[in-house]
């Protein structure tokens, strides 16, 4: 035990953690940060949108609240929400005193940016559509100001447990065989699984590892079903934020008709579930084809796009589009997850020591669909509180109920009904890594997808069934997307970012999370409503 508040390791390096990192810090514990790349190289930095917070006098946090809980499809927990937005607006605050930049107007207020299902604009931008990057600038700063360890490049192999406690964390190192960092306590902060699947905004390294590994070591999963999918995203995944809706951008299919108008009152600033749905639909209507975001209109009405969205500018430009005069091919592709690492309200797991907050954290403020740009504000406000509830670890942990489910069917990687022939199990076993990790993405593509039923779900958990029974890291992500298909196939609804054919309709009595817990083996899970 160290001579302060004991030792804190905090896994990730974005906005959740840095800023348990920081928290951490200041209650009094020694704090190591790991990252298993750069401070700079997260789903932060990559963050187009701001960060959503009531700081306006015409605005309040009970105002962003039921916003929240609207987009969230009757799933968000009032509580969580409650402390979102309230905690939220004062950080905010807090990081404009501090010196962080955000974009203001010519009179030099802050700026305010609108976006999807907010009900006025309470959106801060910085550097345009680069929010995310400048933020993870300004708390790398604070990390080097402080007595955190931070460890760039230290990959999280697994937790290390005794006696059902987490007692710190395994590294990746082929040199020294797995090197250890001991802890008091543990914050994952690991990001989403957006990787999982082939189409995608997120960064190489969200294979949903941390969710994996808190798993394997007994914690609860919740609410994995419900993955957003972003509805403007060029084919080869170019991420176009949704602050170009909120400017006055369009959704056209390929006959040049404005179809969302026939979708929602909203139009392009509906929930993005709505927008996603609504664009697979045409999408698939057209053999395939993209539809097509247009913000001709915003030039024509003497918006700088370069100056407005720099990095999508950029980006397009790259591709040969010029937005200005052209419409942009768009796609749905996975975005953020709103299920992971089930916690209570300061990030705790019902596994003694280990905490979790972001991305990779289910802490119940964005129910079956995100609103927009309430990832930065829940990496700001539960980062901090994980962090400081780290540095004062206690033995118990919350406890939530997950009565197994057909556990014979659904009890863990490689142990289901899906082997599938004797050559096709063969061919896996031949296949390189990257052709497994294509082969787990394309599963959860065809049967995981926008648009869902039975059958192509339970393909899906047979196709990763075969793919699973390896002890290769694509068997690990095969077993995470496995729970992934499993969860949408017990929610028997469409709800948010759930959209079902088979169940086209939302069921009132299904309103609460779906758990994912280890079953009676080391490899077991079973899927059921939690308490």
């Amino acid at each position: 035990m160290s001579a302060r508040n004991g030792t804190v390791a905090v896994v990730g390096g974005g906005v959740a953690g840095a800023s348990a990192a920081l928290a951490a810090a200041a209650a009094g514990a020694d704090v190591v940060l790991l990252t298993a790349t750069t401070l700079l190289d997260s789903a932060t930095a990559c963050a187009q949108g701001g960060v959503a917070a009531a700081i306006w006098p015409d605005d309040s946090p009970e105002r962003h609240a039921r916003d929240t809980i609207a987009a969230g499809a009757g799933l968000c927990d009032p509580a969580a929400v409650e402390v979102l937005t309230r905690e939220g607006a004062e950080a905010v605050r807090a990081l404009v005193a501090a010196g962080a930049e955000f974009d203001r107007t010519d009179d030099g207020d802050l700026a305010r940016g609108l976006e999807a299902a907010h009900s006025l604009p309470r959106i801060l931008h910085a550097g345009g559509d680069a929010s995310g990057l400048r933020l993870a600038e300004f708390l790398a700063g604070r990390l080097a100001d402080s007595a955190v360890d931070v460890r760039e490049g230290a990959r999280m192999r697994d937790l290390v447990r005794r006696d059902g406690t987490v007692t710190g964390v395994r590294l990746d190192d082929a040199t020294a065989g797995g090197a250890v960092v001991d802890a008091d306590a543990v914050v994952l902060a690991t990001g989403g699984l957006g990787r999982l699947y082939p189409a995608t905004s997120n960064p190489a390294g969200a294979l949903g590892d941390g969710i994996l590994a808190a798993w394997r070591a007994g914690a609860v999963l919740a609410d994995l079903e419900f993955v957003q999918f972003h509805p403007t995203t060029t084919p080869d995944g170019l991420l176009v934020s949704e602050a170009v809706r909120g400017a006055g951008a369009v959704l056209r299919d390929e006959r040049g008709r404005r179809y969302l108008t026939d979708v929602d009152p909203r139009a392009e600033l509906a929930p993005r579930d709505v927008v996603a749905a609504a664009t697979a639909t045409v999408i698939r209507e057209q053999a395939g084809r993209p539809a097509y975001l247009d913000a001709t209109g915003l030039a024509v009405s003497g918006v700088e796009l370069a100056a407005r969205f720099p990095t999508i500018h950029r980006g397009l430009a790259a591709r040969g589009i010029d937005w200005r005069t052209e419409p942009v091919p768009v796609a749905p592709a996975a975005h953020f997850a709103m299920g992971g690492v089930r916690t209570d309200l300061d990030g705790r797991t019902n596994v003694p020591r280990l905490l979790a907050a972001g991305e990779c954290a289910r802490t119940g403020v964005h129910g079956a669909n995100r609103l927009a740009s309430n990832s930065l504000l829940e990496g700001l406000v539960f980062g901090a509180r994980a962090g400081r509830a780290a540095a004062r670890p206690a033995r118990d942990a919350p406890v939530w109920d997950a009565t197994e489910v057909d556990d014979a069917a659904f009890d863990g990687p490689g142990a289901g009904s899906g082997g599938g022939s004797g050559r096709a199990l063969a061919a896996l076993e031949r296949a390189t890594a990257a052709q497994r990790l294509a082969a787990v993405q394309a599963a959860l593509r065809d049967g995981v997808g926008v648009e869902r039923d039975a059958d192509g779900l339970r393909a899906a958990v047979a196709r990763l069934d075969r793919i699973s029974l390896g002890r290769d890291a694509a068997a690990e992500r095969a077993a995470l997307a496995r729970l992934v298909a499993i969860a949408a196939d017990h929610r028997t609804e469409s709800r948010g970012a759930h959209r079902r054919r088979d169940h086209p309709d939302t069921d009132v009595t299904l309103a609460t999370p779906h758990a994912v817990v280890r079953g009676r083996t080391n490899q077991g899970a079973a899927c059921s409503p939690a308490a």
